[in-house]
Formats: C-alpha cells, sequence, structure tokens
C-alpha cells in the first residue's frame, strides 16, 4: 500500500469531499480520484462512499484512516526531529579523546558548544588513539581526538583526518637533579626513567637509542599526574607531550625542550560525511578553535 495515497485518503477524509481534498492538496479532483480508485483496489474493497454531500467513510475506511492519521503524526514528529537536529536544537555527539586531550582541548569546547546550543549533547570517553580509531571505524564514535609523533597517524584513507596542532615534547626532571643544561645522551643513559603508555613508551625508546643509549626504564604509568609526581621525587626523569603539562604540571618540576624526542601532531578522524551533521560539525568547529589557543600551528 503507498503510503502517500494513504496520506492523500486522510486528506480526503479529513476535509469531507474530493474537491476540497484537490484544493488542499494543489491538485485536480479527477487525479485525487484516480489515486483514490488505486489505494482502493490495493486496499481491497471501497474506503469511501459518495454522496450528494460529499464523502462518507466504509467500516475499511474508518479502520484505515485511524492508521492514516498515525502516519500523519510520525511524519509530522519526523519532520520536528529533523528541524531540531538541523537547527542544533537537537542531537548527540560521541567524542573520544586520549587523556591529556579530554584534559584541555575537550571541555571548553563542548561548553562553548552548550552555551550556543543546549540542546546539543556530547559524551564522552577517554582512550588511547588506537582504540579511538577503531572505535570510529566501528560506528560507536563519531569524532576522536587522537595523535601521532612526528606526523599524522598512518591511515588507508578509511578516515578523514582533521589536523588541530603540533605539540612538542619536553624533558621533565626534578629541579634539584645536577642536570646540565643540554644534558648529554651520556648523562640521560645514567637515569632512570618513568614511562608512559605503551605507544608512548616506545616512541620514547626508539628516542633514545637514535640519541645513542638505551633508557633505563623504570616506572611506568599512564598517568601524567602519577608521571611527574615520581619524577618530583627524584624517582626518575621522563618526556611529556605539551598538552599533558598544560592539564597538569608539578610545581617540582623542571622542564625543558627536548627536540631530539620529536613532536606530535594531533587532530580529530571521523567517517567521511560525518562533518556534515549539524552537531558533529559544530562540536569539531570549538574543538578547532580551541586547539588553535593551545597548540602550536598545523
Amino acid at each position: 500500500m503507498d503510503p502517500r495515497r494513504v496520506l492523500l485518503f486522510r486528506t480526503v477524509a479529513r476535509s469531507g469531499s474530493l474537491s476540497a481534498a484537490a484544493r488542499e492538496l494543489g491538485s485536480t479532483q479527477s487525479a485525487v480520484s484516480q489515486q483514490l480508485r488505486q489505494l482502493e483496489r490495493e486496499a481491497g474493497g471501497p474506503l469511501l462512499v459518495r454522496t450528494t454531500r460529499g464523502t462518507r467513510l466504509t467500516e475499511a475506511g474508518t479502520a484505515l484512516l485511524a492508521r492514516a492519521d498515525a502516519v500523519h503524526g510520525a511524519l509530522h514528529l519526523a519532520r520536528e526531529e529533523l528541524g531540531a537536529l538541523a537547527n542544533l536544537r537537537a542531537g548527540t555527539v560521541r567524542l573520544a579523546a586520549f587523556p591529556s586531550a579530554a584534559a584541555t582541548l575537550v571541555p571548553p569546547a563542548v561548553r562553548a558548544l552548550y552555551d550556543d546550543h543546549a540542546g546539543v549533547q556530547v559524551t564522552l570517553v577517554e582512550t588511547e588513539p588506537p582504540e579511538a580509531w577503531a572505535a570510529v571505524l566501528a560506528g560507536d564514535i563519531d569524532v576522536a581526538l587522537v595523535f601521532g609523533y612526528d606526523g599524522p597517524p598512518a591511515d588507508d584513507g578509511s578516515l578523514a583526518w582533521v589536523p588541530l596542532g603540533v605539540e612538542p615534547l619536553s624533558l621533565v626532571l626534578a629541579p634539584d637533579r645536577d642536570a646540565p643544561a643540554r644534558p648529554a645522551p651520556s648523562w640521560l643513559a645514567e637515569q632512570d626513567w618513568v614511562a608512559g603508555c605503551e605507544r608512548c613508551r616506545q616512541h620514547l625508546v626508539e628516542s633514545c637509542r637514535a640519541a645513542g643509549f638505551e633508557p633505563r626504564l623504570l616506572h611506568e604509568s599512564d598517568d601524567y599526574v602519577v608521571v611527574q609526581n615520581l619524577v618530583a621525587h627524584g624517582l626518575g626523569v621522563t618526556v611529556l607531550p605539551q598538552l599533558a603539562l598544560t592539564a597538569f604540571r608539578h610545581p617540582e618540576v623542571e622542564v625543558r625542550r627536548a627536540p631530539a624526542f620529536g613532536e606530535r601532531h594531533v587532530g580529530m578522524v571521523h567517517r567521511q560525511g560525518a562533518e556534515d551533521v549539524p552537531a558533529i560539525r559544530a562540536l569539531m568547529e570549538r574543538l578547532q578553535a580551541g586547539a588553535a589557543g593551545v597548540l602550536g600551528g598545523h
């Protein structure tokens, strides 16, 4: 049964005559009559009885009108919901972010979005880039904040990459440690090291090996607060990115730029076309604006 004919039938039934329905629909009476006859063939019997005073519903017509009213109501609600989404009066964005981005870039961006569009909701999951990437591919996440060392993450083109900026890596050590102004590999090789997440630890080890020494990894933690506390108590040295030091800076550590350890490229990934969804686009714009004030150039 063609739903368009069902809605046409509803208009005829509610207006009381074919001529009134034709005027309301912007059509002709003969065209309305033709569509109605086709619907009656699909229904297996008459739905309306024509009288000198207009039309009267048959028993089948009365039953169908109730369903037609339900269809009309559902379509009206759908139009309202879609309009709300298009005008950012509603909508949900599922966001994933690695810890330091979740602490620094996400809160002001979401707050700015809520201030402008109170009906939009953002849900956040804190997770490392590989898991966030997989969640976007699986359709469980709309946008993910991720990073790559010394360049954007390797991609096969399955997701769109939006750069947010570049963050330097810094050497973090206790201020009372007798460290030279520019620590040589020989000095670094003598230190105990605090390492972070698996990817960060791998990058640290590779950078140290490229500099000619093997780091003595003594402690491991994904928590940059824990890492800095260990360093502040003289239990090792570490390397941290700018966002981690922006999120939390221990008052008793010394931070030195360490170009030899490279940099991190931070950005967003999403499925192709997701940027056309108004709520997703609005959040991405605010993440870009916020990142511009925190990170370096793209």
